[in-house]
């Protein structure tokens, strides 16, 4: 896009009526790095934009009783000791409305697709977070179409969920399979890209628009090559973003990928702000960073329109450390997390999930009746597996018990692999439960899942109509609906001819 930041943002605020105001006219004391120190600027405002002389614009990061510290949204070279300066009275504002799904724009609203955009409003892109008062328990629950996910560590609307894991272990995927998975279940998705390359986020896109996911889709990008204070704002807009359509009562889903690197944009305009370095060379503040963004999202109550922001923040570890700051703090914050680890994306197991390190804090709340009732044992059943296949690796032999044990995990194994952008829907996952429990594929070889499961699935919608459309719009199976499932299941070859 040929429009400049300054020169965008100088035409949003020639829209404005304000009331004639007298501002003192600060000087630029320090400029380095995108980040200058104003003095003789008081009465400043947090998050104010401020006008330097030559059309930069900057905001206001850092207020002192004697200088104000500011980032520079332009790479202007323009700005050096001396510059003079103003500041505009208005905060930093992204716009909103009802044609932004199948837009992409960038933190500060323009857009970035090369179509126009016409806002319908505007807010704040700091925002308080919505009051305990102003809140409902979380108990719808939201589908990610992934079996591990949606069966161990469900999702429910309103909840924040925390995607962890080491690099290219399928974080993005798993975010982004959540994304298509809502289609035609009345959920918006808002999917921001923060310091991100480009060519990705155009996979991303693409891979949305795929799916047919864009349309209900909106994109915040800042990429790798804007400036911190771009990075920084991101996350912060597409929050905006999503509370306009929450306080109309939809359901919003957002995607902060990635929170580590808005932490490290933050870092760098702390320290050239000169603020005291901590754990990390991290500001005292990066706590409040994070916890005043994903604290945005919730369950409202009826009186505050009823919607719903589910957040789905990414944060990228090292060597699987969980326990470095970053990690621990948004941890802290969310309400639970799916850690995805290295070792099992390697040896084929996609997703990754760990599900002795992943919780759900809202748990079952949060889960279909027919989902509650076919996953109550899966976990325990993965532990064991787990713990008995690591006393077999020695080389003893296994006794019958042990052996029934080795053969069901497996199978369990196999079952909650699943390729990308291929989410399930209700009925396919219980039809899998329900194989799982009545041992269905048990004796089938290892390599054969890969075609079998998607044979057996055709077969069980072919074979139950009525149950997949009444499963899927309500969430509920009857007993008959059970023995019906249970009488198909066990009618099913595995290998075999339809």
């Amino acid at each position: 896009m040929n429009e400049s930041i300054s020169a965008f943002l100088k035409k949003r605020l020639d829209e404005y009526a304000f009331r004639p105001v007298t501002y003192k006219k600060g000087t630029v004391a320090r400029s380095a790095d995108g980040v200058v120190t104003v003095t003789c600027l008081p009465e400043r405002r947090y998050g104010e934009l401020l006008e330097f002389e030559g059309g930069v614009f900057g905001m206001a990061l850092d207020l002192s009783e004697e200088s104000v510290g500011a980032v520079l949204f332009d790479t202007a070279e323009s700005v050096r000791a001396g510059t003079a300066v103003h500041g505009t009275g208005a905060v930093l504002e992204v716009p909103v409305g009802d044609n932004l799904p199948g837009r992409v724009i960038d933190p500060i609203g323009r857009p970035l697709d090369g179509k126009p955009l016409t806002p319908q409003e505007y807010y704040p892109v700091e925002r308080p977070a919505p009051a305990i008062i102003d809140r409902r328990p979380v108990d719808t629950p939201l589908e990610t179409g992934i079996l591990a996910i949606d069966s161990m560590i469900p999702i429910g609307r309103g909840q924040r969920e925390l995607i962890i894991g080491d690099r290219q272990t399928g974080k993005t995927t798993i975010a982004l399979d959540a994304i298509i998975n809502q289609k035609d279940k009345n959920v918006l998705c808002v999917y921001c890209a923060i310091g991100q390359k480009a060519s990705t986020v155009a996979g991303v896109i693409e891979t949305l628009t795929k799916a047919g996911a864009m349309k209900y889709t909106a994109v915040v990008y800042a990429g790798a090559s804007d400036s911190p204070a771009m990075q920084y704002l991101a996350p912060y807009a597409a929050a905006s973003v999503a509370e306009y359509f929450a306080a109309k009562g939809r359901d919003v889903l957002v995607v902060y990928d990635d929170l580590s690197k808005h932490a490290v944009a933050y870092r760098m305009m702390s320290l050239l702000l000169l603020r005291p370095p901590g754990r990390e060379a991290y500001p005292g503040d990066i706590f409040y960073l994070h916890s005043r963004l994903l604290e945005r999202s919730a369950c409202l109550s009826k009186e505050k329109g009823g919607g719903s922001i589910t957040a789905l923040p990414i944060v990228e570890t090292m060597a699987g450390n969980i326990s470095a700051y970053i990690p621990t703090n948004v941890i802290s914050i969310t309400d639970g997390q799916i850690f995805l680890e290295s070792g099992l994306f390697l040896s084929g197991v996609r997703p990754a999930v760990n599900t002795g390190l992943s919780v759900s804090r809202v748990g079952r709340a949060a889960q279909h009746p027919a989902m509650k009732a076919f996953s109550g044992t899966l976990r325990i059943d993965l532990s064991q597996y787990r713990e008995a296949e690591i006393f077999t690796r020695f080389g003893s032999d296994p006794d019958p018990a042990t052996a029934r044990l080795l053969k069901r995990g497996s199978t369990l194994v196999n079952l909650l692999k699943q390729n990308k952008s291929a989410p399930y829907s209700l009925f396919d996952e219980v039809s899998l439960l329900l194989a799982y429990r009545e041992n269905l594929f048990t004796e089938l070889p290892a390599g054969q899942f890969k075609t079998e499961i998607p044979r057996f699935l055709d077969y069980m919608r072919r074979a139950c109509p009525d149950i997949l459309r009444q499963m899927n719009r309500t969430g509920k199976a009857t007993d008959e609906d059970t023995n019906d499932l249970t009488t198909a299941v066990n009618a099913y070859e595995p290998g075999g001819a339809l």
